[in-house]
């Protein structure tokens, strides 16, 4: 074992300890950087050319962290999820019963009635109508701006429209929107002005492009044209355009930072997907601003930025990548008994995906009155606590050569349920000088913290400065001594063998002279641990693990994690019998078919094909009634 020699000079600890936050953030750019904020004057609706745009701007990689919410008239019921337009009409469906209990059969009470106004049984007027705290309501949009930025967000802003075909802006195009109806206010707007007062950038999302095609597939068919554009009736070639001018009127009006698009836009013919993008990105040129347009399929990842829905990719991922996350796992909008994942889960999954090449936008559900609930509140706040005192780590930073170390793995697809790790998960970022290395660990380490990837063989540390913790504030430090490296890593000596203050999470910052080193690749694999309750499934097959990891009073999420052997598979199919009456509500990530107990859910296109070894996963959402045990069994067949 030998010591590392610290070249400690005056001016190399000043400048190790003196710059923090986002201030120590605006060194000299790298090239790869610096081309993220340039791009052409013009563009054209062809791939040529849009494909020219940088896809995430150099705000976009620094911020790190945004906050969004699904709020709308179909959190009014508060019951099931933000598909209860869709579900509503399903007969038999939860929602479906739901709903004929509390208002009535859909056919004699629409879901337009959350928007223009109804009693339900039992007498009660129904409307998504917000008010504003000044004019004697609860919602405020600069509490929630503040909020935000107290969650250390630099970025914010909701969901414009949903699949239900709502705008919650002053639509010209569409005449179901938040001004002609309900609240009679612009909220867009009225969102916008207060982010965008407090410093943040302006992000909007829109899931419009599936409100036709599929999304109401159970409302009968209508009468009225106004009825038909709500419910996604009207001709193709109408509802496209309709897509396009909802789209210029957000960009025309409220000029986003950034747009995000859920999935589905592969549906709306590429002429329009081209002419939006080089519309969107003609008018950037003209603000002088840098935009970002995210999406989950229907552009690429030469001009756009790739969205992991729930998760993120395993390991490092270039280009730059976006995940969007919920505080829950039942529903993106508010429902009465919503559930949380715990802070610590969802701050760990942050430092995770911005060590891995990534930013993460996170969706609260407020009630429909406008208050966001204080679990919710509780949560951002802690995140924010972390991200005030250790934000240097986080803001600014770019992935090292090594994301991490640890047992506790992350990510790996869409769909992936956070995770809290533990005091041997360690996550590594460097600033954009390439002169510091940040190592987040994930809990107390102990009196000693050994780094496993910074073995002699792998890391020279030869131009080593310093190693400090960072203190229980921002721009505080603690010395420490210098540390040794041998075959099995760096050893770190801590201040104590108990944490010395409360945090979800720990940096140690190491400062160089002239550039981070790399890491070499390991010279043998890492070893990860093997889920229990599963074996190695023989070569040409595979294995699923059922596992529920949600669950509130009549319904339930679960996942399934299908595993190849130890050849690749090019397509499974996963069978099992609920044992206690559920029913699959909603499936990502598969296609299922369900008739009674029975169930059977295969691959969609993009996740059957698995090389030997590999892992993907599918979830879904059920109702159940009393009990909810696990199947007996479950078994899956490949091709």
């Amino acid at each position: 074992m030998s010591s590392i020699p610290l070249r400690l000079t005056r001016r190399g600890l000043l400048v190790a300890g003196g710059a923090t936050g986002i201030a120590a953030t605006t060194g000299l750019l790298g090239v790869r950087n610096a081309l993220a904020t340039a791009g052409p004057q013009s563009y054209t609706p062809t791939w040529a050319s849009v494909d020219q745009h940088p896809p995430a701007a150099e705000w976009f990689q620094d911020g790190k962290f945004g906050i969004y919410y699904h709020w709308g008239a179909f959190a009014v019921p508060a019951f099931g999820n933000e598909w209860y337009p869709r579900n509503m009409y399903n007969n038999g469906s939860y929602e479906n019963n739901h709903h004929k209990s509390v208002y009535g059969d859909p056919a004699a009470w629409p879901y337009h009635n959350f928007i223009n106004g109804g009693r339900d049984k039992a007498g009660n007027w129904v409307q998504f109508a917000p008010k504003l705290r000044s004019a004697g309501g609860n919602w405020d949009p600069n509490e929630w701006a503040q909020l935000f930025v107290d969650a250390g967000a630099r970025f914010a802003g909701p969901v414009a429209e949903h699949h239900d075909g709502y705008s919650m802006w002053n639509s010209r195009v569409n005449e179901w929107n938040s001004v002609a109806t309900g609240p009679k206010l612009d909220l867009l707007r009225l969102h916008a002005d207060a982010i965008r007062a407090k410093g943040l950038k302006l992000f909007v999302s829109l899931h419009h492009q599936w409100n036709f095609g599929g999304y109401y597939q159970y409302v009968p068919q209508q009468s009225s044209t106004t009825l038909r554009k709500l419910y996604g009736q009207l001709d193709n070639a109408t509802e496209q355009q309709l897509w396009t001018d909802k789209l210029r009127e957000v960009i025309d009006g409220y000029q986003p930072d950034l747009i995000w698009q859920d999935l589905y836009l592969g549906r709306i013919d590429e002429a329009r997907r081209l002419d939006f993008l080089a519309y969107y990105y003609n008018k950037a040129v003209a603000w002088n601003r840098d935009v970002v347009v995210t999406y989950k399929d229907g552009f690429n990842n030469r001009g756009e930025v790739y969205d992991f829905e729930r998760g993120g990719p395993a390991g490092i991922q270039s280009p730059y990548w976006l995940t969007d996350d919920s505080v829950s796992s039942s529903s993106w909008c508010y429902t009465q008994g919503i559930g949380y994942y715990s802070t610590t889960a969802l701050l760990h999954a942050l430092i995770d995906r911005v060590s891995k090449n990534g930013t993460m936008v996170l969706n609260v559900a407020p009630t429909a009155d406008g208050v966001i609930p204080s679990g919710q509140q509780t949560i951002l706040r802690g995140i924010g606590d972390h991200l005030k005192r250790f934000g240097e780590s986080i803001y600014g930073t770019r992935a090292w050569s090594v994301f991490g170390e640890g047992p506790t793995q992350m990510g790996g697809g869409s769909f992936v349920t956070p995770r809290a790790g533990t005091n041997r998960d360690i996550r590594f970022t460097r600033n954009k000088n390439n002169t510091v290395l940040y190592a987040t660990v994930l809990g107390w380490p102990g009196s000693t913290l050994t780094i496993s990837t910074m073995t002699s063989s792998r890391v020279n540390l030869g131009n080593l400065t310093g190693v400090q913790l960072l203190g229980s504030t921002a721009g505080t430090y603690v010395n420490l001594p210098r540390p040794t490296q041998d075959g099995s890593g760096l050893h770190v000596t801590m201040p104590s063998a108990s944490a010395p203050y409360s945090a979800l999470a720990y940096v140690v910052k190491l400062t160089f002279v002239g550039a981070t080193p790399t890491a070499t690749p390991s010279p043998t694999p890492t070893p990860t641990p093997t889920p229990t309750g599963t074996t190695a499934p023989p070569a040409g097959q595979a294995t699923a693990k059922y596992t529920i990891t949600n669950s509130w009073a009549g319904g339930f999420q679960a996942d399934v994690t299908v595993t190849a052997g130890a050849t690749p598979i090019n397509g499974w199919k996963v069978s099992w019998s609920f044992p206690n009456g559920q029913v699959i509500t909603q499936i990502w990530n598969g296609s299922h078919t369900q008739s009674g107990a029975s169930v059977t859910v295969a691959n969609v296109a993009y996740n059957g094909t698995l090389a030997a070894g590999t892992s993907t996963t599918f979830g879904f959402t059920a109702t159940w009634n009393g009990t909810n045990n696990p199947p007996a069994s479950i078994t899956c067949t490949t091709s």
